[in-house]
């Protein structure tokens, strides 16, 4: 046996022995059966690891899907109806949204099949089967080769693998390859997409965001974070583009629905898409991650919101078009400062620290062991040292300027544009223009240029002031110089002189772009040709207004010249000159650290379990239903009511505002077959299933295999869970599927949905 199929054998054998606590962790279904099924009915589960993920016949995987690019949603009909987090459907629920048609404000409900809105873009994933191919990827990789020269044969084994498992499915279906155990492992995920998904259902923002900001990531929680869609497909219930002729995807297999409701120490399982963790990571990313990279990320989005959020308090429309803006830099926002406070609190560097010090121990103990990972620990101490200001200015970069509305205008229009040159036809700038006048459109549509330049002017001055002057872009020379450091005027300057920030000039320019001046002077000659401008010069009356009519041709020079253009380029050439190629230089040789410190972990820890960091690729996830303690002399309850939603009721706060129609319900108690056993309308409840981004809108599951609930989001005291899980302190919060159940049908009066679900009484 060589020493590559030996630590591949020796990592399955941790996984199978040595338990330590289950809610802690994120497992492959794969290896359900051998690994934590026993764990599993012990707390309570009363199916078969088969009942969850098999390729042989229907299981619980079928009816589980990423929902767009982050989230996770589940199958709950036979008709091809599906549900995940208002959250995840916020962005597609405010496209459809308008000053006639407020969804957000006043939820929307298709009361036939007919009404369903199309979403184009968005699509669903399935996992089809998933395999172990660590074997094939690692087959011609030899020890002593270079980080990249390990990647040259990893990749095209990738390729090979990939283009096999497609070819198979004759080109049906998608195939990817991911590592696990930081690069020691590896798994072929093969998958089928949907593209034709459409929206069916969403309640209020008042109920689906209930809370806001506010109440993101707390406990306790009172938000119907819900929205329904529904997958079409063709005549052969095949993935298709949309089309009128489309009908509802036949499911293989989904979820019956529960009505019994939780009670503390039930047993829960979250199956989904869990997006990233880093778990294994050492004490010197803790350091960088809460005293250098979250500081600054919290700092610049908290100056965005501080306009976003008086901007939509203000004005109606306003809110519409930066709801979902605002939302996605709350999230993370909020996140990682409940992340720095949870880490402290866990003395998570310490603890890093001192596990770090027993490793260095244990290799010094044996000569291979010092061979092979004696210089682990220095190593990661010089390679951070060197990486700090460089991530840093990285995360200002994305922050400050991938992230900023005006830069992303610019970048989405010149990508477009920049793709034709002096040979493309006239049928590719055309087509190119429409592509790119679509685009200029979707952006203006959510766009507030007073919003927008106050925004600007603020990151302009943190990004000028807070990082080393070394990764300024050249273009600040005009700030200096030209504008004395006069920040307001230099940001007048861009927006009073840039073609992007005026709709009507970005259209006219779009409309009238060609990528060849040689292109413009031909069409000028041909026009004079035809004695255009002998017939104006004769009638001198109508000169201008002739003259006028001919529209102004743009090429690149225009572009060129344009500050915002100038500025957005600066800072590119900036990020790929001096930030990106140290970053190059740097990470690959800490992830090469991170692949050797796990096998070294996980050699000296005989008696820890390990479970693969989160990847967005499918997990469960199991436990208990149960409250917590987030301080001395305080315990939270596993379950929130109706109750808690009208005590909260504020009509002069959006996110409190509680409809008239869930008061009038609540005060008849017409809650219908939806109530607890208590007689209360249960909306969220909390149990100790590890989670992470990625899992929100994934289905939790009963011992029975029944749907209860809804995965969205984690308590705040827990939000370090992707670093350091605290069995004590994290909780994934779950909207009550009654509560859902409750608002399609007493509120939305879309009783018709509820029919075809299959319900547990």
């Amino acid at each position: 046996m060589n020493k590559r199929i030996f630590l591949i054998f020796t990592i399955l054998l941790l996984l199978i022995t040595n338990f330590s606590r289950a809610d802690e962790g994120m497992w492959l279904p794969l290896f359900l059966s051998k690994y934590n099924i026993e764990d599993m009915q012990q707390k309570g589960f009363k199916l078969s690891a088969e009942d969850i993920y098999d390729v042989n016949s229907a299981s619980m995987n079928d009816a589980v899907m990423i929902f767009g690019g982050g989230c996770t949603a589940e199958l709950i009909s036979a008709e091809g109806l599906i549900i995940t987090n208002h959250h995840c459907g916020f962005g597609r629920i405010q496209k459809h949204s308008t000053l006639e048609h407020d969804y957000l404000t006043n939820g929307f409900w298709a009361m036939n099949r007919q009404d369903e809105l199309t979403n184009p873009g968005l699509t669903v994933t399935f996992l089809v089967y998933m395999e172990d191919v660590t074997e094939q990827i690692l087959k011609n990789v030899k020890e002593k080769m270079s980080e990249a020269e390990r990647q040259i044969e990893i990749e095209k084994a990738i390729s090979i693998i990939t283009e096999e498992a497609i070819l198979k499915s004759e080109n049906k279906y998608i195939a990817e390859v991911e590592p696990f155990f930081q690069g020691n492992q590896y798994f072929l995920f093969v998958s089928q997409i949907y593209k034709d998904v459409r929206l069916v259902g969403a309640p209020p923002s008042a109920i689906g965001k209930f809370g806001g900001d506010t109440d993101n990531w707390m406990w306790p929680r009172h938000t119907g974070d819900f929205s329904l869609f529904r997958i079409y497909a063709d005549e052969n219930n095949q993935p298709a583009e949309y089309s009128p002729t489309n009908v509802p995807l036949k499911s293989k297999k989904f979820f019956p629905i529960s009505l019994k409701g939780v009670n503390e120490g039930d047993f829960t399982l979250v199956f989904g898409y869990p997006g990233s963790t880093e778990e294994y990571e050492p004490s010197y990313s803790l350091e960088l991650t809460t005293q250098v990279v979250n500081p600054a990320r919290i700092q610049i989005r908290d100056t965005k919101l501080s306009v976003i959020n008086l901007a939509m308090q203000n004005d109606k429309h306003t809110r519409i078009k930066y709801a979902s803006k605002q939302s996605g830099i709350a999230n993370g926002w909020k996140k990682w400062q409940g992340e720095n406070n949870g880490l402290e609190r866990l003395n998570a560097i310490d603890k890093k620290q001192k596990l770090e010090l027993k490793f260095q121990e244990w290799t010094e103990q044996d000569k291979e062991h010092t061979k092979k990972y004696g210089n682990i620990i220095s190593d990661y101490k010089n390679y951070y040292a060197k990486l700090t200001p460089f991530e840093l200015a990285y995360h200002y970069w994305v922050e400050c300027v991938y992230y900023l509305e005006t830069m992303k205008i610019v970048r989405n229009i010149t990508d477009k544009l920049f793709e034709l040159n002096k040979y493309s036809s006239e049928e590719e700038i055309e087509e190119t223009r429409k592509k790119a006048r679509k685009s200029a459109e979707h952006f203006f549509k959510d766009y507030d240029q007073d919003v927008d330049k106050e925004i600007f002017a603020k990151i302009i001055n943190l990004y000028y002031n807070n990082l080393d002057k070394k990764f300024h872009p050249l273009e600040y020379i005009t700030l200096e110089i030209d504008f004395k450091n006069d920040i307001e005027a230099y940001t007048n300057y861009i927006y009073e002189n840039s073609i992007f920030l005026n709709q009507d000039t970005l259209y006219n320019f779009i409309d009238n772009y060609t990528p060849n001046p040689k292109r413009i002077k031909k069409q000028l000659e041909e026009t004079e040709k035809q004695g255009f401008f002998k017939r104006i010069f004769n009638k001198k009356d109508t000169e201008t207004q002739e003259l006028q009519k001919i529209p102004k041709q743009y090429s690149n020079k225009d572009i060129l010249t344009d500050p915002l253009y100038t500025l957005y380029k600066s800072y590119m050439t900036l990020y790929f000159s001096k930030i990106q190629p140290e970053l190059s230089k740097i990470t690959p040789k800490i992830d090469s650290l991170n692949r050797v410190y796990m096998s070294g972990l996980m050699e000296m820890q005989t008696n820890k379990l390990f479970y693969p960091d989160a990847n967005f690729t499918l997990r469960v996830a199991y436990g208990n239903v149960m409250g917590y303690e987030p301080k001395n002399g305080v315990y939270y309850k596993h379950f929130t009511t109706l109750d808690g939603i009208i005590e909260k009721d504020n009509p002069e706060i959006y996110d409190y505002k509680v409809p008239e129609k869930l008061k009038e319900l609540y005060a008849n108690k017409d809650f219908g077959r939806y109530a607890d056993k208590d007689g209360t309308m249960h909306v969220c409840f909390i149990a100790n299933n590890h989670t992470s981004g990625g899992n929100s809108g994934s289905p939790v599951i009963n011992a029975e295999g029944h749907l209860i609930g809804i995965n969205f989001d984690r308590c705040w005291e827990g939000t370090m869970s992707d670093i350091m899980f605290d069995p004590d302190r994290c909780r994934n919060i779950t909207l009550d599927i009654r509560y859902a159940l409750f608002i399609i049908d007493k509120l939305g009066g879309a009783s018709y949905l509820i029919d075809e679900m299959e319900i547990i009484e």
